[in-house]
């Protein structure tokens, strides 16, 4: 477990969290780490049911990309990334300079180029032990940090969702037991560790939700509170923007809170998250308008042995509301299996199945499976 734990910190980076380097280099007052991870699967999905409205994972436009059934080659959850950070002690602070850039392996052709470069990561920090880490820049948020970095999905699949791995990657849960944690612009505060409490705050580029509603100039908040003790975790977090009617409608502010735990007992690993709020979306911020919505991930792992984990999680996005046209819910079960080959290479093997189901009843079922390795450096 401790092998997928450093894993999962070192190709993600979020908060800017880098626990393996294949190259180091000390030059002058500097010390350059490059980090990354490669990864690939091959994932089966097979779509039935009625026609879903609203942003219906398991439906046949989404779910299989318009087919009863599809295949793709991809990236799972993370795409290929490469980070680099860059650090030095100057006086009494410590400086760092960080630039990530990912890239996925899917499309829907063998002679396009494939040239999107994804830059999630772009910031600065300076801050030292006593007074804490002051960062400016592009890079994850904090709100649904500890979901997504705790989900066993992330060295995986999850759900297999074919419209986004072509091109991009599969969602995780991502839309069926939490929201996106976003790539924000920020000024970003992380307190110092007293007693076990660590606390965050960050002010945030404002966003628009592209469903007719935008931002202006107040800018978009989000707060945490973690505690650790040994083993267990636990962390309640926050967030909120106002998003301005383009036209018709009303405005509405988003107000999202977050609760959620993890701990290790011996081999058994549990973690439980809950995200709800008005403007929550389903995908991103605000993406459903004026509803409200409630998250939740519950999971479930076992260290079989020193390399291999075996883990089981559910999760569910409801939108709480009537109106026509509308997501009622997504949920996904996944069933993996991580089998540490070597002390960079995992090979993952899931098997899932994604529902959707809208305000009118109307229901959909998608049945995935993924195969295939994640290398981190």
């Amino acid at each position: 477990m401790r092998r997928i734990v450093k894993a999962t910190m070192a190709v993600c980076a979020l908060q800017g969290m880098q626990s393996a380097h294949a190259v180091d280099i000390h030059a002058g007052d500097w010390d350059v780490a490059i980090s990354g991870d490669v990864n690939a699967y091959y994932t089966s999905v097979a779509c039935s049911g009625a026609s879903v409205a609203g942003t219906a994972l398991a439906g046949k436009a989404l779910g299989c990309g318009g087919q009863n059934s599809r295949t793709s080659i991809g990236n799972g959850l993370l795409p290929n990334a490469l980070v680099t950070t860059v650090k030095s002690r100057q006086g009494d602070y410590d400086v760092q300079g960080t630039i990530g850039l990912m890239a996925a392996v899917a499309t829907g052709s063998a002679i396009a180029p494939n040239s999107t470069v994804d830059v999630r990561q772009g910031f600065l920090s300076i801050g030292n032990a006593d007074i804490g880490t002051f960062k400016l820049g592009r890079d994850y948020g904090i709100f649904g940090a500890n979901a997504i970095l705790g989900d066993m999905t992330l060295l995986g699949a999850g759900a297999p969702v074919q419209a986004t791995q072509r091109g991009r990657v599969t969602l995780g849960h991502i839309g069926a037991g939490y929201t996106y944690l976003g790539t924000y612009g920020q000024f970003a505060y992380t307190s110092p560790s007293a007693n076990g409490f660590q606390g965050q705050f960050a002010l945030v580029s404002p966003v628009d939700n592209g469903t007719g509603f935008s931002s202006r100039s107040a800018p978009q908040v989000q707060a945490q509170v973690a505690y650790r003790q040994g083993t267990w975790k636990g962390w309640l977090g926050g967030k909120t923007q106002k998003f301005y009617a383009d036209a018709s409608g009303e405005s509405f502010t988003e107000t999202a809170v977050e609760l959620g735990g993890s701990v290790a007992l011996g081999p058994l690993g549990l973690l439980a998250n809950v995200q709800t709020g008005r403007g929550l979306g389903i995908l991103s911020d605000g993406d459903q308008g004026n509803v409200t919505g409630i998250n939740y991930l519950l999971q479930a792992s076992y260290q079989a042995s020193d390399k291999l984990k075996l883990g089981l999680n559910y999760g569910a996005s409801r939108n709480r509301t009537d109106m026509p046209g509308l997501i009622r819910y997504n949920s996904n079960v996944t069933l993996g299996a991580y089998y540490a080959l070597t002390k960079s290479v995992t090979l993952v093997g899931e098997l899932g199945q994604t529902r959707s189901v809208d305000v009118a009843g109307n229901s959909a079922r998608m049945n995935g499976a993924s195969v295939g390795a994640f290398l981190f450096f």
